[in-house]
């Protein structure tokens, strides 16, 4: 306990704390609401007041783990029938919008000489779930701790990028369409807290949708590690990478969070939760949430922007446009 306080607690407060003012400045900004507050508020009082390490892991303690916290207990709220709002229509923009995001991802890093690793980590982060998709597929294909870092980095500075300009982008295109908003950022963006904080920009609606967007995508990591794992073994340069990967012990893919959903979602479903049940865990989901998004904007470090090579930032530039690119194409020809 006195190692959780010295360590977590800090961060964790601070975090709590961004919360709290994001909530009290929302009464005079309702139209910003106190998620857009956080994360903002985040971004800037962690560049210029809170960037020492003391803060570091209870801010990602709340990002990580308060976020995947909110999201098990959304799906007390969530049943089959709002689930069933995203239509076959849905399922197949996620199915089209992830396979051309790899491919497209996998082709320009090939072009631009990233290693086959570092292409496919950049695929996979892009088109499922950012860190947590490149966590998983990084040993099935034998990537290197530094390319796995690079690419991890990478995919979040492209991601907070696009988490602060789709909702415009969302506006521009698609007026006043929650289910097509949703899709745009639930389909796009690489990690559950990007695309909570950039729906929370939007209204609280497309956060409900936006997410089951997201989590439609992050389902499907089981394939993508299964599929990449497949095309590592095949490459001819990877001998030595296949057999470490050979040897090492295999785990379920799909993250636990994702799984604490779809049992909440199951039994809401079947045995109908009791509203006061339902409306205590939404608003404790509630705050979990925003705390985790202060904590993410808290995280956010604007020197890494400058950082990068050229190289590198093109990379992630030209996944970004084309992502965007083919969801709104997307979007409007299958009607969503």
């Amino acid at each position: 306990m006195r190692q959780f306080n010295q360590t977590l607690l800090p961060g964790l407060l601070l975090s709590l704390g961004v919360a709290c003012l994001s909530k009290i400045i929302a009464i005079w900004l309702p139209s910003l609401g106190a998620g857009t507050i956080a994360i903002l508020l985040g971004i800037l009082l962690g560049n210029i007041f809170f960037n020492h390490p003391i803060w570091q892991k209870g801010t990602k303690f709340s990002e990580k783990t308060l976020l995947e916290l909110s999201i098990v207990l959304l799906g007390t709220t969530i049943t089959f029938q709002t689930i069933a709002q995203i239509g076959g229509s849905g399922v197949i923009f996620i199915m089209l919008q992830m396979t051309i995001t790899i491919l497209a991802a996998y082709f320009i890093g090939k072009k631009l000489k990233f290693s086959q690793t570092m292409s496919l980590m950049m695929a996979g982060g892009n088109a499922v779930c950012g860190s947590s998709a490149i966590g998983a597929i990084a040993p099935e294909i034998g990537a290197k701790d530094k390319e796995k870092g690079q690419i991890i980095t990478l995919v979040n500075l492209l991601g907070t990028v696009m988490m602060l300009t789709l909702p415009l982008v969302g506006g521009a295109f698609f007026s006043e369409s929650v289910m097509a908003k949703s899709a745009l950022i639930g389909g796009t963006l690489q990690s559950v807290g990007q695309v909570i904080a950039s729906a929370n920009m939007v209204s609280p609606d497309v956060v409900e949708m936006a997410t089951l967007f997201k989590i439609l995508r992050i389902m499907f990591l089981v394939v993508v590690v299964f599929v990449f794992g497949k095309v590592a073994q095949q490459n001819n340069d990877t001998a030595e990478t296949n057999t470490q990967v050979a040897n090492k012990k295999k785990k379920f893919p799909l993250p636990w969070y994702i799984i604490g959903f779809i049992v909440c979602c199951v039994l809401n479903s079947v045995i109908h939760f009791p509203t006061l049940l339902s409306q205590t865990t939404h608003s404790i989901s509630g705050w979990f949430e925003i705390t985790a998004l202060a904590a993410i904007g808290l995280r956010i470090n604007a020197r890494e922007f400058l950082k990068e090579g050229p190289r590198f930032l093109a990379y992630a530039g030209s996944v970004g446009l084309i992502q965007t690119i083919v969801a709104i194409s997307l979007i409007k020809l299958l009607s969503i």
